[in-house]
């Protein structure tokens, strides 16, 4: 298996003048310089060498794994090259390097073990999978949302080197141990804080403490997918698909949830689809609070600004829309204004098209978010709005007074009760926002990222189907968004960001990182299935989703949760070169995850990187040399890995 690093052999360089490095292995500082020309000796060649500075950096592009061998594992070829002021070029191998494997035990900070990625009821007692032939706790095969990060004056003893935090957090599990019994959304997501030891000589992260967040006091947490980092160094959660408070008496996945969570089938779901922020302490534990302010959608992953106030959000839903909430206070999410955008002429997935289509934004409330849950455990659905599957004015006798819309690929008329926009705003989104005329349109909007330097926001299209595509049922036409047919494999989307905007009413927006219009900047391409199972072209992005952008490399980094490649892969596009290369490979049939791009923590720097659901594909499946290396690497498919990208030593050659 790839992630096995040998750690005796690790050594590693960060250059004074702030070259980014990710850790290296077998190779010492004056090593590096001497591979860079410089003699390490005092010389005047290696006093050169030491006076270099960072230039740019880029990535060696790898092949796609042929060899079912690295088709089942997390497979590395590519190369990180540092350009120096000097014309020197540092050049590093790759490798993947795992905290851990979920279902495994790790260290507990006590003395003691706990086991990864396990589930807890609301009382923080371990949920039990009774379907295999011995009962064992629940474990996620899927890590996803991380964050690594610095805590100021940190309490963890017993280190060698310094502190670093991350923190992971796991969406579901696929299946029970039976191997039959489907768990997706059944399960409360845990969310655990890894206290990780950081050598400052290789750079090298060990895991030494794994501790489980209690989320009891948010209601527990819902289907948590991608995640960010805050400005102010917090963990951005999520909470994907809301589940929907009309048809909940009919959701046997939300009340299996609750029974899981509760023990009854007692969790209200407007406590669930809101924005959950995880504050690590310096102990290497951490509290939780949920901002239920921020809009009921399905929340994949938000991406504060610069400004520390204005937070784009991901929506990956069927008839999903860009929305944008404005705090009122820097770094406090706890109250503010809700956006959602109007889609203006001229949108295209097309990256060839020269011109972006306009954004104009349509204010849907303000709240806090303390008032906002206090409407959540008071509210039932009907004192909110009325919802009908059919035509009321067809009724006999006619009623008046509803309005048409589409969501979540449905066909609705709904009807606000007096007095209760707030209510619809942030408890009822994608229904008030189709309401009130946004462009309701997109399909499956995952991942959010920010070039802060160019003012430029990025955002993935998973897919574009159904409700984006011209008549589709799901499609509403006039409202911004229509393609002429499907493009299964997606695109990466470009929101140029201004200040000096006005709502749809005329009203001044208090940011200067509002979204002014989008443009396709990449695009996946679909083809015919190939011999290795892949229904999008290999050697171009399928299914972005995960989207994290490094402002020291100038790369936009792209995972892939794609049924349409075999391998979903990890890419790097550097932003001035237009290069895009493909870093990492996922084991077939699993999902890229995790992503988190760190520009710098004590002078190093990480690519994190987890994958889901190994093996789960009909191509792997199929192929029985391919399925047992998967069950043998992974735990019969159980297992998945929270780690990070790293350096080898194998490319690198003396003088």
């Amino acid at each position: 298996m790839t992630q096995s690093t040998n750690p005796s052999r690790r050594q590693a360089l960060k250059f004074l003048s702030g070259v980014p490095m990710l850790p290296l292995s077998g190779l010492a500082a004056s090593s590096v310089l001497s591979g860079c020309g410089g003699g390490g000796d005092g010389t005047p060649a290696a006093q050169a060498a030491a006076a270099a500075t960072f230039v740019s950096a880029s990535f060696g592009s790898m092949a796609a794994p042929l060899s079912f061998s690295n088709m089942a594992t997390t497979y590395v070829a590519s190369t990180l090259n540092v350009k120096l002021s000097d014309g020197s070029t540092q050049t590093s191998k790759l490798a993947y390097e795992p905290f851990f494997l979920t279902g495994t035990q790790v260290p507990d900070g006590k003395g003691g073990t706990t086991l990864a990625g396990a589930y807890y009821d609301i009382k923080n007692q371990p949920i039990l999978d009774t379907t295999g032939a011995t009962p064992r706790q629940f474990f996620s095969d899927a890590p996803d949302g991380t964050s690594l990060l610095n805590v100021p004056n940190p309490t963890v003893t017993g280190l060698k080197g310094k502190a670093v935090f991350a923190v992971v957090q796991f969406e579901y599990t696929t299946l029970a141990a039976d191997g039959v019994t489907g768990m997706y959304g059944k399960l409360p997501s845990p969310i655990a804080v890894l206290t990780l030891d950081q050598d400052q000589t290789t750079g090298k992260l060990s895991l030494v403490k794994y501790h489980n967040v209690d989320t009891s006091k948010v209601h527990g947490l819902w289907i948590t997918c991608g995640a960010s980092l805050s400005p102010w160094g917090t963990h951005l959660s999520s909470e994907e698909y809301e589940p929907d408070a009309f048809s909940i008496a009919t959701n046997t996945m939300f009340q299996a949830y609750s029974q899981n969570l509760y023990g009854d089938a007692s969790a209200n779901p407007y406590n669930y689809g809101h924005m959950p922020e995880v504050i690590v302490n310096p102990d290497g534990t951490a509290t939780i609070k949920k901002h239920f302010c921020m809009g009921r959608i399905s929340h994949e992953l938000v991406q504060v600004m610069p400004d520390n106030r204005t937070a784009l959000m991901g929506d990956d839903a069927t008839n999903s829309g860009y929305f944008v909430f404005v705090a009122d206070k820097e770094k406090d999410l706890s109250s503010g204004t809700l956006y959602v955008a109007k889609v203006g002429d001229g949108f295209s997935i097309d990256p060839a098209v020269g011109t972006a289509a306009p954004l104009t934004w349509i204010k849907l409330g303000s709240a806090t978010s303390a008032e906002i849950e206090t409407l959540a455990n008071t509210l039932k659905p009907t004192d909110i709005m009325t919802v009908s599957k059919t035509d009321p004015a067809l009724a006999t006798p006619p009623v008046t007074g509803f309005t048409k819309i589409v969501a979540n690929g449905k066909t609705e008329w709904i009807k606000i009760n007096t007095g209760m926009e707030k209510a619809a705003a942030f408890l009822e989104t994608h229904r008030y926002a189709a309401l009130l005329g946004a462009s309701m349109g997109f399909s499956k909007m995952e991942g959010t990222t920010v070039n802060a330097k160019e003012k430029i926001a990025y955002s993935a299209l998973q897919n574009c189907q159904d409700s984006m595509v011209a008549g589709n049922a799901a499609n509403v036409p006039g409202n911004g968004i229509s393609i002429p047919k499907k493009l299964g494999a997606g695109v990466v989307m470009a929101l140029n960001l201004k200040g000096g905007q006005k709502d749809t009413s005329g009203v001044a927006i208090n940011s200067e990182w509002m979204p002014v219009d989008t443009k396709a900047l990449l695009a996946g391409e679909d083809i015919a299935a190939d011999a290795l199972g892949n229904t999008a072209n290999p050697d171009k992005i399928a299914n972005p989703d995960n989207l994290k952008f490094s402002e020291k490399l100038r790369t936009l980094f792209i995972g892939e949760d794609s049924g349409q490649h075999t391998n979903n892969f990890l890419w790097a596009y550097n932003v001035d070169t237009k290069a895009l290369s493909r870093i990492m490979s996922i084991p077939a049939g699993g999902e890229s995850t995790g992503l988190h791009a760190v520009d710098e923590i004590n002078g190093w720097t990480y690519i994190m990187s987890n994958f889901q659901h190994a093996g789960d594909s009909a191509y792997v499946k199929g192929n029985t040399t391919l399925n047992a290396a998967i069950n043998t690497n992974y735990n019969n498919k159980f297992a998945a890995a929270v780690g990070y990208l790293t350096a080898t030593s194998t490319s690198i050659k003396l003088n």
